[in-house]
């Protein structure tokens, strides 16, 4: 049985988290980006990477510590690459970087068939998801990686953790096949520490073999949870790793000084983006069997892979769809008890009067 949430208007909750930057010093739009995110986020069921994580985050280790500047301007460098570009952050907020990333991105490829920004000096995106799902909903192939605030999780073999959770995303304009984006989105742990948050502000456990306490024995407990494993042992290992090799090479330093004020001077705290956007006309070999168009063919191969008595699984992005979906038939954005909880208490300190969660209707 779905579980019951509070229905919250849109455009309540983007005033909410909009006034909430604001109250912290980013410009309208900076503020009107990590609304965008948040709703996005938030009405495809990715409860995670909504608001409520993405101010707590600029607390611990945003505008509050110095690891994010309100009101930052981007630094283009210079490049001879067309269909590349380099960008230092200057600490800009992360969600306004990445949005304006995806767009330039978008427009490379139709340029050049292929568009890249590599991102340094930033603050955290958080979902990466919701920018390469943009992209695949106008008609292209994206995809994003960036490297997590914090080294949280322990490598492979390991007992120190040394990577960050850090995510992969790839959107696919499928909406045509199968009526959304297919979004491959993940976390290189087992969970988010997104969802550690979410399942101690909720009262319930994590997974077994997804986290460690500070002794390094395996938990359950969210309160306990010190540090994150990778998913599938070696896998989810070297795909976290990917992510620190490509930041090393942008300019993103020390892993487990990432976010923190530690180090010698001249070191660097903050993250590190890539994303790369390709129009499907760039990779279409033209040749598709039985003279079935690119858009055909993409659509033969995913009922191919569905069928055959397949047809019960699901497909990366049909949660989140379904998600949207039951957002838009209610009416506005849905949040548990917990959740309105935690949005009035960002409402006291942004100055807005909170939520009377009597009056919201339920879905």
């Amino acid at each position: 049985m779905a579980e019951t949430f509070h229905v919250v208007p849109t455009a309540a909750h983007e005033a909410l988290v909009s006034a909430a930057y604001r109250k912290r010093g980013f410009t309208a739009d900076e503020a009107a980006q990590a609304a965008k995110l948040a709703t996005a986020a938030t009405r495809h069921g990715i409860r995670t990477h909504n608001a409520i994580k993405a101010l707590h985050l600029d607390d611990l280790f945003g505008s509050k510590t110095g690891g994010c500047t309100p009101a930052a301007e981007i630094r283009r460098l210079p490049t001879r690459f067309d269909a590349c570009e380099i960008w230092d952050a200057q600490g800009k907020l992360g969600q306004a970087v990445a949005w304006e990333a995806i767009e330039t991105c978008i427009r490379l490829a139709d340029t050049h068939g292929t568009g890249t920004v590599s991102v340094d000096n930033a603050f955290h995106y958080l979902w990466g998801g919701g920018y390469v799902m943009e992209a695949a909903r106008r008609g292209y192939i994206a995809y994003t990686n960036c490297t997590a605030s914090l080294a949280e999780v322990v490598p492979f073999q390991g007992m120190f953790p040394t990577l960050g959770t850090n995510p992969h995303s790839w959107g696919f304009p499928t909406t045509e096949a199968v009526g959304y984006p297919v979004v491959i989105d993940w976390a290189t742990s087992v969970v988010a520490m997104g969802r550690v948050q979410q399942l101690a502000r909720e009262g319930k456990p994590l997974p077994p073999d997804a986290a460690v306490d500070k002794d390094g024995r395996p938990t359950t407990d969210p309160a306990q949870a010190k540090s994150l494993v990778p998913f599938g042992a070696h896998k989810g290992y070297g795909l976290a790793l990917i992510n620190e090799i490509v930041a090393a090479m942008i300019g993103g330093s020390l892993p487990t000084i990432r976010s923190r004020q530690t180090g010698g001077p001249g070191e660097k705290h903050g993250c590190a983006f890539f994303f790369h956007v390709i129009h499907p006309e760039a990779v279409s070999g033209g040749a598709f069997a039985c003279g079935r168009s690119q858009a055909a063919n993409v659509k033969a191969v995913l009922a191919d892979i569905r069928g055959h008595g397949n047809e019960g699984c699901m497909l990366p992005g049909q949660l989140e769809a379904e998600a949207a979906a039951r957002s838009d038939r209610a009416g506005g954005l849905l949040f548990s008890t917990a959740e309105v909880a935690a949005l009035n208490e960002i409402a006291t300190e942004a100055g807005l009067a909170p939520f009377d969660i009597a009056t919201l209707p339920t879905a």
